[in-house]
């Protein structure tokens, strides 16, 4: 099968020839349609974390299929089923943090395209226990940023425990942050989207957002406390950048929720002072639980949220790569595969 895969840390993906794996027991083989490119490939394909992935191995973990062969017991999906391969690839099923439905943070999970090969290939070896059941209506295209993008977002909402009728300031109209704005508006809150792009603030805009802010322009978080009236009550920080990250916390409310999604390089320096007189909770929030996924799909196939791609061939990778490094992707790109 054809694949684009990490050789070398910090080089261009090899597209190449990889043999086409054979699903063992209690596992399920998808061909892939389409996979969607997230901001962490880059970072795994660099090798910016301190955990790093075993070389080889194929990124992508917004991967789309349908299930083309199942291991022995195997009876959760049939053959022919549309399924995602998500980045929560597998987790144990019996710790304490799988039984509280917080799989997410088990310690023996895996990851799609990072510690298990990814869909950035022909064929994806999964876990029928933690793939994502794709609704119908949906193309594989336009559900593919969903599973990962949609959902991180979606949950790290959730936990900012903002009501219905509160604010939320959404700091990075990219990727992340376009579906957010519209998850939030569909979950009843008020929206202020923070970027230094006017054309993404004008998208942002038209998506729903109640108020935009300019972080280039003056102080962010002056604007936004003076938008809010006060500061929002939750704010979800989606943008990969430390500075971001600070202005997130000095966005929020007293007593308000600050979530961080995006993963920057670097240690986060907060402002202990205001975070403790103004007792704001600081929360990072990892992707979602299946419970998170099937919820964030319903959004998806109600019309409610609409990821804007862009759809290129496979063999664009190294190519996407070079503009998410520079910023030059102004939502998801979308890469499509189509192997015999």
């Amino acid at each position: 099968m054809h694949a684009a895969v990490v050789e070398q840390f910090g080089k261009p993906l090899v597209l190449r020839e990889w043999d086409i794996p054979i699903p063992g027991p209690g596992q399920i083989l998808v061909k892939t349609e389409a996979c969607g490119v997230c901001h962490t490939d880059l970072h795994a394909a660099r090798g910016d974390w301190p955990v790093k992935p075993t070389l080889p191995f194929i990124p992508g973990h917004e991967g789309i299929g349908l299930v083309a062969a199942l291991g022995a017991g195997v009876t959760q999906v049939k053959e022919g089923d549309r399924v995602g391969v998500p980045w929560l690839y597998s987790a144990c099923g019996h710790c304490e943090y799988c039984l509280s439905a917080w799989e997410t943070v088990c310690p023996k999970a895996e990851f799609g395209g990072y510690t298990q090969n990814g869909g950035f290939a022909e064929y994806i070896l999964a876990d029928p226990n933690y793939v994502a059941h794709i609704p119908g209506g949906l193309t594989a295209q336009e559900v593919a940023p969903i599973i990962c993008a949609g959902v991180t977002t979606y949950k790290g909402i959730k936990v900012t425990e903002a009501r219905p009728g509160e604010w939320i300031a959404i700091s990075g109209v990219g990727g992340l942050g376009h579906l957010a704005i519209q998850y939030a508006k569909a979950m009843g809150l008020r929206v202020c989207a923070v970027d230094i792009d006017p054309t993404k603030l004008a998208h942002a805009t038209r998506l729903g957002a109640d108020v935009t802010v300019n972080a280039s322009l003056g102080d962010p978080a002056e604007a936004v406390h003076k938008a809010t009236s006060g500061g929002a009550h939750g704010v979800l920080i989606t943008a990969p950048s430390l500075g971001a990250f600070k202005q997130g916390v000095a966005m929020t409310r007293r007593r308000g929720t600050c979530v961080l999604v995006g993963l920057p390089p670097g240690d986060f320096p907060i402002p202990l002072f205001d975070v403790v007189a103004a007792c704001i909770t600081v929360r990072g929030s990892f992707v979602g639980t299946r419970h998170d996924m099937a919820e964030a799909l319903a959004f998806a196939a109600e019309g409610k949220v609409r990821a804007d791609i862009e759809v290129l061939p496979l063999q664009s990778v190294n190519d996407v790569f070079v503009r998410l490094h520079h910023g030059d992707v102004a939502s998801r790109v979308v890469l499509e595969l189509f192997g015999k």
